[in-house]
């Protein structure tokens, strides 16, 4: 299954979630090796929707709030370096 290529994506996710050094469970390091920051959060944003909503999701289960679906992609980035990545989306 696909799911939408116009799905919604917070710019807040991507600013204050990803890139952002988190305590716990730190995401912004490991983007940063393909070349993803805050100073270049659209890119993150646009290569997202380029690179990892075309590939098929995989239900993972219902919730009260929603179904949840993971994508396994790769992002290539601005550096050139490619990522392997596993996605969380709710639908």
């Amino acid at each position: 299954m696909k799911l939408p290529e116009n799905a919604i994506i917070m710019r807040e996710k991507i600013t204050d979630y990803l890139l952002k050094w988190q305590p716990d469970n730190d995401k912004s390091q490991f983007l940063a090796r393909a070349g993803y920051s805050l100073n270049n959060w659209p890119r993150l944003l646009e290569d997202i929707r380029e690179q990892i909503l075309p590939v098929d999701a995989e239900k993972m289960r219902e919730t009260a709030y929603g179904d949840l679906f993971r994508i396994r992609g790769k992002l290539l980035g601005p550096n050139g370096v490619s990522l392997k990545v596993i996605t969380i989306w709710m639908t």
